[in-house]
């Protein structure tokens, strides 16, 4: 059983229908499931990190940790700060590479096409 959620921000959180998303993250994290933010960006503002926080129960930028997505490591770090191990966690990304780069650090990956197809995907992955 899948017990952590990591998902990419610009491609997937961006997405115009994105709203559905944050709705499904809010939701799966109130049910227990850990969820994190995994992104190449160098970093964000206080102001973004608190909004996001409130989705989130790590946020894991590429400039704060010195390595980036595909490199399996950034994976590891997200997985190690929510507590749960690699292999009970599912990935969302809409660059296959990266996702790629989350199998091989163990995780289930989910290549985002749109929002309707990754909520399906995920309410299997997660049910």
């Amino acid at each position: 059983m899948l017990k952590g959620l990591l998902v990419d921000y610009a491609g997937v959180l961006t997405d115009p229908d994105a709203g559905r998303l944050y709705e499904y993250l809010h939701d799966l994290r109130t049910a227990g499931t850990r969820t994190a933010l995994v992104s190449n960006a160098p970093g964000a503002p206080a102001g973004v990190k608190t909004e996001l926080s409130h989705y989130f129960d790590a946020l894991v930028f590429s400039g704060e940790v010195g390595m980036a997505k595909p490199n399996r490591g950034i994976y590891l770090v997200a997985a190690e700060r929510l507590g749960v191990a690699a292999p009970s966690c599912a990935f969302v990304d809409d660059a296959e590479r990266n996702v790629r780069g989350a199998v091989a650090a163990g995780m289930v990956g989910v290549h985002h096409r749109s929002v309707a197809d990754t909520l399906d995907e995920l309410a299997v992955l997660f049910s």
